[in-house]
């Protein structure tokens, strides 16, 4: 049997339909760049993150360096972020001009925010909490070191899209907030997009020039930048999927207690906190013994994936250019395993992933 971790066809006829419909109207209209769709996107999301502003972007990376820009941080300045992400939020921190500072993860994966004050220097001028998996980070704690410190967030909610805290939404803490929208995303586009949101008005109106070579007006260039706009196409997507989203996450949660209920006994499951509301962007695992039992759901039919199998000080790009004191995210993601947990995961295939793992732990 053959257990896919992520199936991004369509095969749902209503729902093609309903992608094709969405197509047709744009290819009709034929404003191909920032048409009407694009403003209802972002009316959306930020209704959703109950923020006053939402801009829509090319891609989560852009939208992280996109914000970097906006709040004018760059050379001369660090911002202190986890080493537990994918390797974007690191990039858009250095091209930005900026010096990154690593803290530590706890073992949900996500920052420690007891560790933030210790790295907070006269240079230090932002937090990039990322909220990994799914699960928010402990941003009420991160917001109070950073109001007590004169420092801005920016939270990096690329997995995360209406993952809260203590009923308050991803994207809801930080001065502005960044999403991805890419194909693997529980809310997700047909190619690349993302999003920022932001509550103030200064910052929506430079960060809509800035995804448009930094022109005001589209006329006058008043920041030297570049191209991410968002396709007119994806918003009109991300409309369609945003109809779907809440099913989408219930069936996403209802996978995740199954695991939980039938896997905990032979492997760390993750949890989810009082005041928590986990998205399950991946349903990531925990073993001492990860590669053998990865081996073992290979040989089985079961895609699983590591997420991420290099933490980001240590790319080689970076590598020898910092020297992070994070024993725990080195320990930890020697352990992780991303199983297959999408939607459209039949019972069948979820029964047959916990046996196969079940098996595991009883043969060896």
């Amino acid at each position: 049997m053959k257990v896919r971790y992520l199936d991004l066809s369509v095969k749902d006829l209503v729902h093609k339909e309903q992608l094709l419909a969405a197509m047709d109207k744009v290819l009709s209209h034929g404003i191909f760049v920032l048409g009407p769709e694009v403003k209802e996107f972002e009316n959306k999301v930020a209704e959703c993150c109950r923020r006053k502003c939402a801009v829509g972007l090319s891609s989560g990376t852009d939208a992280l360096y996109v914000a970097l820009r906006a709040l004018d941080i760059g050379p001369g300045d660090e911002v202190i972020t986890t080493p537990l992400s994918w390797i974007a939020t690191l990039n858009a921190i250095v091209v930005a001009g900026a010096t990154p500072i690593f803290a530590d993860i706890g073992h949900d994966l996500n920052m420690n925010a007891d560790l933030i004050e210790s790295l907070i220097t006269n240079r230090t001028k932002a937090i990039i909490p990322v909220h990994y998996t799914g699960q928010m980070c402990d941003m009420d704690q991160i917001c109070h070191i950073a109001d007590k410190n004169n420092l801005v967030v920016i939270e990096d909610a690329a997995q995360s899209f209406k993952s809260s805290l203590n009923g308050r939404t991803a994207g809801s803490f930080g001065k502005i907030a960044c999403f991805s929208m890419n194909p693997m995303k529980v809310f997700h586009s047909y190619g690349e997009a993302g999003a920022v949101v932001t509550d103030d008005e200064e910052l929506h109106d430079k960060m809509v020039a800035l995804r448009y070579g930094g022109a005001v007006n589209r006329e006058d260039c008043h920041y030297p930048s570049l191209n991410f706009r968002i396709d007119t196409l994806q918003a009109a997507l991300l409309l369609v999927e945003y109809t779907r989203l809440d099913r989408i996450i219930e069936k996403r949660r209802e996978i995740a207690k199954r695991y939980h209920d039938a896997l905990c006994d032979v492997v760390e499951c993750p949890g989810e906190n009082p005041g928590f509301f986990h998205v399950y962007y991946s349903y990531t695992i925990q073993t001492d013994r990860r590669n053998e039992l990865q081996a073992h759901l290979t040989q089985r039919g079961v895609e699983t994936k590591i997420q991420h199998p290099i933490l980001m000080p240590y790319h080689t790009a970076y590598k020898g250019k910092y020297e992070p004191a994070i024993p725990v995210a080195e320990r930890i993601h020697k352990r992780i395993l991303s199983i297959p947990n999408h939607e459209k995961l039949s019972n069948h295939e979820i029964d047959y992933v916990i046996s196969c793992i079940r098996e595991f732990y009883r043969v060896n």
